[in-house]
């Protein structure tokens, strides 16, 4: 019988950082029946004063070849009765363990000053990140505070990794100017050894007999009908079906509900088709973008991405209750399309300090609805200051978002 992959996670609520680290080691060490390849740590903001010492001790206790993380804004995990809980704002640790044999585990760190050309060859991306394509290779990255950059390097590695999937989110602090600490050890490589970066993307490469599916629930639903951008310029809608834009949304806004005309003056946003040929569109099909402003003499409208004409876009509202049928209608879909012939060992979650229980007014939400659908699938994650996920075959950058990365043997 081959040698089955193991994943595991223990997550602890101790103030004291020395209690924490030796709580989820031990507790997590005694879940695996082999030596760990890989470490993901992830640490609340309450621990600030203390990110230098998280490394020293958890290598102090561990000897794993491979240790990376980052602080959030708040940490997911999975207690000790197996349940999954979201720590929003008390002191946490996660610490994830997993024996990944005939996988290669690859960590990597980049700079955004430092991206090759988005115009320039596949072999460009491949050396710059060091990271083989064959076999395809899977992504998990933890962003500094270099936001501006991670788009291209998210169109990047879609470039140079056709048939790659990638998750991840922004580190956090607990506000305004926060510090924040991506970590990494790498046993042996002084370039990575007992490093802790305040900026820049620290990404890990799974290379091997190992599938990482997705799950992006962007939370948001359609209201009218979709339109067709006819003219735009850079982020700006110009026309809407050859109308002025601002018309066209009052004009859909007046037929809304009562309920829904409150929820468009406070949470509207645009959606953008990423498939131009489907014709009946879903949830789902769509990348979600906040409107930035809009000016009322041109009745143009600004949003958080470029638009060009030809484009599809249709307004989208949200609030709790669609977050909630947006994850479930996602988490059904998922199942109904890949039946277990693979189970999975393990799953992460990048979560927007936008949901939480501020969104739904009770705590542990969208990690608990995931549990209900993946029974006994060690879950961990952060909260972030922006998400990494696939909508429509490519990699966004996204906000208000709960991404799901779902790790099985092939």
């Amino acid at each position: 019988m081959a040698d089955q992959m193991q994943w595991a996670n223990a997550l602890s609520t101790r103030p004291s950082l020395e209690a924490a680290i030796t709580e989820v080691v031990d507790r997590a060490t005694s879940l695996l029946t082999k030596p760990a390849d890989l470490g993901l740590v992830f640490i609340s903001s309450a621990f600030t004063s203390e990110y230098s010492r998280v490394l020293p001790l958890l290598t102090e206790k561990l000897s794993l070849p491979v240790l990376v993380g980052c602080c959030g804004g708040g940490i997911i995990g999975t207690t000790l009765y197996g349940d999954t809980q979201e720590l929003e704002s008390e002191p946490a640790l996660s610490l994830t363990l997993a024996y990944l044999p005939e996988i290669k585990v690859q960590p990597f760190y980049v700079e955004g000053d430092d991206l090759p050309d988005l115009d320039g060859s596949p072999n460009a991306w491949v050396n710059f990140i060091g990271v083989s394509p064959n076999p395809t290779p899977q992504f998990i990255l933890f962003s500094g505070s270099f936001s501006a950059g991670v788009n291209d390097l998210l169109q990047g590695i879609d470039f140079a990794y056709p048939g790659s999937k990638t998750v991840g989110g922004q580190a956090t602090g607990g506000g305004f100017g926060s510090r924040i600490a991506l970590f990494c050890n790498v046993r042996g490589d002084s370039t990575l050894e007992n490093r802790i970066y305040r900026d820049g993307v620290l990404g890990l490469a799974l290379s091997g007999k190992i599938t990482l599916d997705t799950i992006v629930a962007q939370g948001c639903r359609p209201i009218g009908q979709p339109f067709q951008v006819t003219k735009g310029d850079r982020n700006i809608i110009l026309e809407l079906n050859e109308q002025n834009p601002l018309i066209v949304l009052r004009d859909l806004i007046a037929n809304l509900s009562d309920e829904e005309r409150i929820l468009a003056q406070n949470w509207l946003f645009v959606g953008v088709a990423m498939d131009e040929f489907k014709q009946e569109l879903q949830p789902g099909d769509f990348l979600i973008r906040s409107i930035l402003g809009v000016d009322p003499s041109a009745g143009a409208i600004a949003i958080g991405d470029k638009v060009r004409p030809g484009q599809r876009l249709q307004f989208h509202i949200r609030d709790a209750q669609t977050s909630k049928e947006d994850l479930e209608y996602l988490l059904q879909r998922y199942q109904n399309q890949n039946p277990q012939t693979s189970s999975p060992i393990g799953a992460l979650m990048f979560s927007c300090m936008g949901r939480g229980e501020g969104l739904y007014g009770k705590p542990n939400f969208d990690s608990q609805l995931f549990h209900r659908y993946f029974h006994n699938i060690p879950l961990s994650g952060f909260f972030c200051g922006g998400e990494i996920g696939p909508v429509g075959g490519s990699t966004f950058l996204h906000a208000f978002t709960s991404v799901f990365g779902i790790l099985k043997s092939e």
